[in-house]
């Protein structure tokens, strides 16, 4: 009978299939991705590919940034928009009630004079020529309250369309908001990332990231840049920064860009506390009376275009091949500029990163 057969004994191992399969399990586990795998077994990302991917992040931060940069200009400018409407609608609100108020008044006046006929009031009228000159004034009324029912209609057309206006520029309004916070949370969330990537670096991995990175201090055939607080003696050795008793703009800009070296980045900002970078070159030139666009993509196009070979002092350079990145040249082969978060305004050279560009605002 079944009840006296022996239980079947399982091996001690799985066969063939399932042993494959728990090995390749193990496998895939202690080859996990570089940057996001948690095993033991996991190879430590070298400082040159951390390096690389922090770059990179850095370099998405800084696109983000100008499109954040663009967003914000455009939102503050609907926001502008929607105050002025808003005061022009208050404004022709009062005009349109006082237009009503005196046509109402004026109504009620006719209604009041013009109970009788005019025969009969001119027939029992003790002062047959007052009564003449009351109605000449009447049939003036007349005239007046047409102007005054046009006045009112216009009026109302005014308010109506001011309205239809301010709603629109509110709609403009809440989308540029939603798109800042896009931007914004993209900007936090590389910088983020890149930070936790840092993270990983010992102290003298990160020096030396630091030193060899676009953002870290320059270190040229010019010379190193002066230590934050000291951007009095920050001019390359053999070069000084044009004395704004010259006279001219681009003097002013070189010289506002070298008293900002020393204050930290900050995306978003255009100082006079920190800056990022098309915040800086902006509030350089800002200084010395020329109105920039703010972002590194419309800042390119605001002025003269110029060839590598023929930069002086006050042009704006632009790197990247998206235009994301700008700084303020200085002369011999150096610019000022606003690196990237974590950093501060600094001295570079402008072969430091991949070159797309320059233009000469004045």
């Amino acid at each position: 009978m079944a009840s006296h057969r022996k239980p079947r004994q399982r091996p001690l191992s799985g066969g063939p299939v399932r042993t494959t399969a728990a090995t390749l399990a193990l496998a895939g586990a202690a080859t996990a991705t570089v940057f996001e795998g948690t095993s033991q077994a996991d190879p430590r990302p070298t400082p040159a590919q951390i390096k690389s991917e922090v770059d990179r992040l850095y370099e998405e931060a800084e696109a983000a940034t100008e499109q954040y940069n663009g967003a914000k200009e455009q939102a503050d400018e609907a926001e502008r928009a929607l105050t002025g409407l808003r005061e022009e609608t208050a404004r022709k609100t009062d005009q349109l009630n006082t237009a009503r108020s005196a046509l109402g008044t004026l109504a009620a006046s006719q209604y009041r004079s013009g109970s009788l006929g005019t025969a009969v009031q001119l027939a029992l009228a003790t002062d047959p020529q007052e009564y003449l000159s009351q109605a000449a004034f009447i049939a003036r009324a007349g005239d007046r309250n047409a102007a005054g029912v046009t006045t009112v209609r216009r009026r109302l057309d005014e308010v109506g369309k001011l309205r239809e206006q301010a709603a629109g520029r509110l709609a403009d309004l809440r989308s540029r908001q939603d798109e800042l916070a896009g931007h914004k949370a993209a900007i936090e969330e590389k910088l983020t990332a890149a930070k936790n990537l840092l993270a990983r670096l010992t102290a003298e991995e990160r020096a030396a990231y630091e030193a060899q990175s676009p953002g870290g201090p320059a270190a040229g055939p010019a010379g190193p840049a002066a230590p934050a607080g000291h951007a009095a003696s920050a001019a390359p050795r053999g070069s000084t920064p044009p004395s704004p008793a010259d006279g001219s703009r681009a003097a002013r800009a070189v010289a506002f860009a070298y008293g900002a070296i020393g204050k930290p980045y900050v995306w978003g900002a255009t100082g006079p506390g920190s800056f990022d970078c098309s915040g800086l070159t902006q509030a350089a030139w800002r200084s010395a009376g020329v109105s920039l666009p703010r972002t590194t993509y419309t800042q390119i196009n605001a002025g003269r275009r110029v060839s590598r070979d023929q930069l002086a002092p006050g042009d704006l350079v632009f790197f990247y091949s998206g235009v994301t990145h700008v700084g303020l040249y200085v002369g011999n082969g150096q610019m000022v500029h606003a690196p990237r978060p974590g950093s501060t305004v600094r001295l570079a050279p402008v072969d430091s990163m991949p070159w797309a560009g320059a233009s000469r605002p004045a």
